[in-house]
């Protein structure tokens, strides 16, 4: 796994334990949520000057932006289309 999309798995964790959708969560700090979700994918690389903004915004020690913790995954829950729940992880 690339080091973006842990930082990605890791904002995108904070940011849902916030209880809001992104849109809401990012336009609270005036940061373009659009932008937030490519970060929070692992499509972006990110300045430590931002991820530092992000950590206070989210209270968080910079550092955990840097944990490869896979229990840290978002999961998803989808329909199959057999109308079968499935659970998948980003």
């Amino acid at each position: 796994m690339t080091i973006q999309k842990i930082v990605g798995n890791n904002l995108k964790y904070y940011r849902f334990r916030s209880g809001l959708s992104q849109e809401k969560y990012y336009e609270q700090f005036d940061l373009n949520y659009k932008y937030l979700a490519s970060v929070e994918r692992g499509e972006v690389n990110v300045s430590i000057e931002f991820l530092d903004k992000l950590a206070k915004l989210l209270k968080i020690d910079i550092r955990e932006f840097f944990n490869p913790d896979e229990t840290r995954y978002i999961a998803k829950k989808r329909i199959d289309e057999k109308g079968k729940e499935d659970w998948i992880h980003n």
